[in-house]
């Protein structure tokens, strides 16, 4: 009699886990927009969450350790006129981050330091291009200032952040609306998942598909797309008969899929979030309570199944932290950020192991924050991985990397009649004027928290005139001849 053997992974025994309520974020009203994007994006600084916003489009930037009831008056980045669809940080920079909205245009932001003190309504950069509201922002994966940005339009734009510029612009590729798309681990190639039921592999500076798939997955709800680290590509969708399906494909022959697994009849789309360092795709369904993981390999059925967590409320959105962001001596190897209707829930992914010694084999040297290429290398034509770090002795973010850069040449750019001249005027700056610019940098912020506290001083000196003509009012009757207390505050108030 043959016994069963059971496949070797150390990841078999993951576990997710919610953390305690107060170290939730709570009283949050997130964003209802009908839009399936993951309405969260998180890095190891700040949680940024789409919100519902009257008269525009507003998202909240929290620091991390900001958790428990979040005040209805906390500051908003609300420069949109629409309402936000997605939202991402940008990987070489923690405090810069950029948003997509119905308003046509993609803006890119800059946080401070500590985090919003007061509204932050003006923009870095404005990038317009767009006819049609604007759904996916996606940054360049190893090369800096490089954003992409695609819309109902069906075109896909490249931006070149650093000058405010439209690089590249692939039109007349997609004949309808485009649902995802995801850039390779060294950003050469992109793919697409479109409504016309193709998956496609894009060079986006030969505006050229390498490869194409048509009805990937035939059904008519939406498809999701990502590159994995090896090159293939694993999707999401609708099987004919609206169960939702997974597959695995290679990029140079597509006719037929690696392998294609069906799991359910639910009706969300699924987000797939993806870790190249233990190749484990998660699979969190809009509208569903639960979170499937799956370990891609080399051996059938090539995508493995680990385990579900679940809970007993439904998820708006999602967001995944990067793999510098996790506590390494905890054995963390994932971590959401789950959206409620009304919160924001961290689930910790763990790896049971009884030894405190670093994990080095669930921890490989992973992407860190700088970029491997500039941006005017990048639409040159040159191509260059990730820069890996070791996670040994935890990441230590570094203090506003290269985050003035950004801001200095948007504003130089303006102005200027030549794209080339703004690295040189970067190059041979000199160091006193970078150190005018941060006292002046400096002096804003002072000036802005002066004029929160100001308004804040006004606000309250208005509902204490308030509360004493009430109290005047309800006193009135018994003081007919008595001095009205109403015309000391008209005085009070006056002066």
């Amino acid at each position: 009699m043959m016994r069963r053997v059971v496949r070797q992974s150390k990841f078999r025994h993951v576990f997710g886990q919610a953390v305690r309520n107060d170290q939730c974020y709570d009283d949050i009203r997130v964003s209802r927009v009908t839009w399936d994007s993951s309405f969260c994006a998180v890095n190891p600084k700040f949680v940024a969450i789409i919100i519902e916003a009257s008269g525009g489009g507003a998202f909240l930037v929290l620091p991390l350790q900001k958790t428990g009831r979040i005040d209805k008056a906390y500051p908003t980045v609300c420069g949109h006129t629409g309402p936000v669809l997605d939202i991402e940080w940008c990987p070489h920079n923690d405090h810069v981050i950029a948003s997509s909205s119905e308003d046509c245009t993609v803006m890119v932001w800059q946080i401070p330091e500590n985090g919003l003190e007061s509204p932050l309504s003006e923009p870095v950069v404005v990038l317009e291009g767009h006819s049609k509201r604007v759904g996916i922002v996606s940054w360049h994966p190893t090369a800096r200032n490089v954003l992409l940005s695609a819309g109902c339009d069906n075109q896909i734009i490249i931006w070149n952040v650093g000058t405010g510029e439209a690089m590249i612009n692939l039109e007349d590729m997609h004949p309808d609306v485009i649902f995802s798309v995801s850039w390779s681990r060294n950003g050469s190639l992109l793919c697409t998942a479109c409504k016309d039921k193709k998956v496609r592999v894009i060079d986006p500076r030969k505006k050229k598909i390498v490869a194409e798939k048509d009805k990937a997955h035939e059904g008519a709800r939406p498809m999701r797309a990502i590159f994995l680290a090896d090159g293939n590509i694993f999707t999401t969708g609708f099987s004919r008969m609206s169960e939702r399906q997974l597959a695995l494909w290679k990029t140079d022959s597509m006719d037929e899929p690696i392998c294609v697994q069906e799991m359910d009849t639910s009706n969300g789309v699924l987000l797939p979030f993806y870790d190249p360092d233990t190749n484990i795709v998660y699979l969190c369904g809009k509208g569903d309570s639960s979170i499937r993981y799956f370990e891609i390999t080399d051996e059938a059925p090539f995508v493995h199944y680990l385990n579900t967590f679940s809970t007993k409320e439904p998820q708006r959105g999602m967001g995944y932290m990067p793999k510098r962001g996790l506590d390494v001596n905890k054995c963390e190897i994932a971590r959401f950020y789950k959206l409620h209707e009304r919160k924001c829930e961290p689930i910790i992914m763990t790896v049971p192991r009884k030894s405190d010694l670093f994990q080095d084999d669930l921890y490989p040297d992973t992407a860190g924050p700088d970029p491997s290429l500039e941006a005017e290398e990048w639409f040159a034509g040159k191509n260059g991985g990730p820069i890996l770090i070791s996670l040994k002795d935890g990441y230590v973010s570094t203090k506003n990397r290269d985050l003035k850069v950004v801001k200095t040449n948007v504003l130089e750019s303006k102005p200027a009649t030549k794209v080339e001249n703004v690295p040189t005027v970067q190059k041979h700056a000199s160091p006193q004027s970078s150190v005018v610019s941060k006292m002046e940098d400096k002096l804003e912020e002072v000036l802005r928290e002066f004029k929160s506290l100001r308004d804040r001083v006004i606000l309250q000196d208005r509902r204490i005139a308030r509360l004493e003509e009430q109290v005047a009012k309800v006193h009135g009757g018994k003081r007919k001849n008595s001095r009205s207390p109403c015309s000391h505050l008209k005085q009070r108030h006056f002066c």
